[in-house]
């Protein structure tokens, strides 16, 4: 009894706290609205309210702030459940979402798209192809034998991660320095200013489809986690369970970084964090990474459109705040439970 009170106490705070921070970010930046105010606002789309408000700040919150928070709680919650995902199926707390190069291929393929074309929607495009083709590559290198290791894997992708970051240093070499050098050099550290609600529409769907698809598996994760020869005793295909954590997670992070650009650490130190929280069992591990991870985004564009009069990129706070996170916890536990998979 004790122990389902404490569960349900968990998943209500999992739950509110989002939900809570979604509002209170709605009102912060460098033009600050109250919150009551800005939760009128945000209700007026929906219900018939008498406004009370300025026409500036109806823009802000609806066509300014709204979009790019609803990105970062998406990318936020897709970023942290991948991390999660693939430590648990590496059986590696060091592991991150990147490690297949799927970043550094979408990372590619975003640029290449800036400097041939000049246009949001290829960049886009291209940039999920781009990362899509890095796993690709990434298996192809890694088939040894019609078979496929978890160390091979690994291996290929810091070969895919190495070519592609290569590729990138070579674009930018080549790049206008005056006037495309400056922005691909922003969008690479990742930002939410480019937010807009249409590409809110085409992240939105294929991004909860696969992070629904990787809370379905949680408990498959954890046998994963087990090693393979456990999940063979259990009659299960360890390559077809693998297959089926490694597609949604290429998929989510070709997302993220073709719309936002390449934010490091939130894969990496969040699964942590929640660990520290909830244990190391996936069933309640994943939803607290989702969760956990929505807040730690949203609260990150907070600061990084907030913090000074020019906004910092994203992926410059995340890097710095995640290695303080992680660097806390590695203390704390002294490597102890930190690392324990």
């Amino acid at each position: 009894m004790q122990l389902l009170k404490r569960k349900s106490i968990i998943f209500a705070v999992l739950i509110l706290v989002p939900i809570v921070i979604f509002f209170v970010s709605l009102g912060i930046g460098r033009y600050t609205i109250p919150l009551d105010r800005s939760c009128k606002i945000l209700f007026s789309q929906i219900f018939d309210i008498q406004q009370t408000w300025e026409d500036v700040e109806k823009t802000v919150i609806i066509n300014l702030r709204l979009p790019r928070i609803l990105l970062a709680l998406l990318i936020g919650a897709g970023l942290s459940v991948s991390g999660a995902s693939f430590q648990g199926m590496f059986r590696n707390p060091l592991v991150s979402p990147h490690i297949l190069g799927v970043s550094s291929g979408a990372g590619f393929g975003g640029v290449i798209a800036m400097i041939l074309f000049k246009n949001s929607s290829l960049v886009f495009i291209s940039a999920f192809c781009f990362g899509l083709l890095s796993i690709l590559i990434a298996f192809f290198f890694s088939k040894t034998k019609r078979k496929i290791t978890t160390l091979s894997l690994v291996l290929s992708g810091v070969i895919v991660s190495a070519f592609f970051t290569s590729l990138i240093s070579l674009v930018k070499f080549v790049a206008d320095p005056v006037d495309e050098l400056p922005s691909i050099v922003f969008w690479l550290m990742g930002s939410f200013s480019g937010a807009s609600y249409e590409k809110v529409k085409l992240i939105a769907i294929p991004m909860i489809g696969c992070i629904t698809i990787l809370f379905l598996l949680r408990w498959r994760i954890n046998i994963l986690s087990l090693g393979e020869d456990d999940v063979k005793a259990l009659g299960l295909n360890p390559n077809t369970l693998r297959w089926l954590v490694i597609l949604p997670v290429t998929v989510i992070v070709s997302l993220s970084v073709s719309v936002s650009g390449m934010i490091g650490w939130v894969g990496l130190a969040i699964p942590h964090i929640c660990r520290m929280i909830v244990g190391n069992d996936h069933r309640i591990l994943i939803p607290c990474s989702i969760s956990v991870g929505a807040v730690y985004m949203m609260l990150m564009d907070d600061l990084a459109r907030s913090l000074t009069a020019a906004e910092i990129p994203l992926g410059v706070l995340t890097a710095l705040i995640g290695i303080i996170i992680f660097g806390f916890l590695l203390k704390r536990t002294r490597g102890g439970g930190l690392f324990e998979s």
